[in-house]
């Protein structure tokens, strides 16, 4: 009895070196208001039908929480969410990075709404130790080729990976390979939708550079990023698919995202990372696998900005995935809880994390997956 017990555990509890461990979030927009609090902020000038400075959005957060020391250490940026990002035994950091990071003042034309980051400001990154950036949204090429140049070139000057951006198709199409000692490959394939808002024209093609871009979410289009995805997975490989798809608002989630995504898992992707949406969507686990069909944001200048009180953007989840490392199969999910105040992340309260709770449980009830809130103050899926 008691040797059959410890098998039963053991085949339920991996030992750690059998797991991977994955911090995820969705959108990390560090340009606009928050390059203007970094220690080298650039130019502030912005190109928007009402906000013409950046620094606009500064005294919006500051008229909301109160005054805001200027410069806001790298460090300070994180807060209390920094100690999760660099815990013992987290093996890969993803984000997705929304925002260009150059000094380039040619914004691209007849778009509203412009990101970047002075490239001075990269140490934001460096400290969190973020090893992948995924880029193919709808702000990475708000300053032209020559911004995608520059946000490229100190990305790799920084030692970060990146993904879903490249000189032509092929490239912007190719994963970023991550190695784990001990455990292998994660490899991140960064795919941006246009219902993201992407403009066609920043499609990567055999001859442009881009965004590896969808022209659709039909299972013919799931079949080809599959098959590309086949082309470059190795025996043990964990695949995960970064997609930024959808609206910035709304709990709904579209049908042809699900079968996209049921779709990219019957094929071997291992996860979903899901974001665009400004606030905290739907998870769902199918044949064991995990699907993020809308993470949030994580870092913004949002603060102050009236309108979508209800969903209450202030307040943002890390995840915290464990995947073992042969399967692929979703071992546990943690996440966790914090609240944007004064450009800083700080440990949510009790009572907003249980809002949250309450909320995730209403949202993936369809999906069979729930929420418990734990008390150290964060949450766990439960499927």
């Amino acid at each position: 009895m008691g040797v059959a017990r410890a098998l039963r555990v053991h085949a339920v509890v991996p030992a750690a070196e059998d797991l991977v461990t994955l911090f995820l979030c969705g959108d990390v927009m560090t340009g606009r208001g928050v390059d203007q609090v970094l220690p080298h902020p650039g130019s502030p000038v912005l190109h928007e039908p009402y906000i013409r400075d950046a620094r606009e959005y500064v005294k919006l957060a500051e008229r909301a929480n109160g005054a805001v020391a200027r410069p806001v250490e790298f460090t300070s940026l994180w807060g209390q969410a920094l100690g999760e990002l660099l815990a013992p035994g987290v093996d890969v950091r993803i984000i997705n990075l929304e925002t260009s990071i150059t000094s380039n003042d040619k914004a691209w034309p007849d778009k509203e709404i412009h990101y970047r980051m002075h490239p001075d400001n990269i140490g934001v990154l460096a400290v969190a130790r973020i090893d992948c950036c995924c880029v193919a949204n709808n702000h990475v090429l708000d300053y032209g080729d020559a911004g995608l140049r520059e946000t490229l070139q100190t990305l790799e000057r920084a030692g970060i990976a990146h993904a879903g951006v490249g000189p032509c198709a092929m490239e912007a199409s190719s994963p970023a390979i991550l190695e784990v000692p001990g455990k292998g490959r994660v490899l991140v394939f960064a795919i941006g939708s246009i219902t993201s808002g992407i403009p066609p024209e920043w499609a990567a093609t055999a001859n442009r550079a881009g965004v590896n871009l969808l022209p659709d979410l039909t299972e013919h289009t799931a079949d080809r990023v599959a098959s590309a995805i086949r082309e470059m997975k190795l025996p043990g490989d964990l695949i995960v698919a970064s997609i930024h798809w959808g609206t910035n608002w709304g709990y709904a989630i579209a049908q042809e995202h699900i079968r996209f995504a049921h779709r990219l898992i019957d094929e071997g992707v291992d996860l979903i990372h899901g974001h665009s949406s400004h606030h905290p969507k739907a998870c769902e686990v199918y044949r064991e696998r995990l699907i993020l069909y809308g993470c949030g944001d994580f870092l913004d200048d949002y603060e102050g900005i009236s309108g979508y009180e209800a969903f209450r953007t202030d307040l943002r989840l890390g995840y915290l995935i464990r995947l073992e490392r042969e399967s692929g199969r979703l071992h546990a999910a943690r996440l966790l809880p914090v609240q944007l105040k004064r450009f800083s992340l700080n440990r949510a309260s009790p009572a907003d994390a249980a809002w949250l709770c309450d909320l995730l449980n209403s949202l993936c009830a369809p999906f069979g997956a729930h929420s418990q809130l734990l008390p150290e103050v964060a949450l766990q899926l439960g499927w």
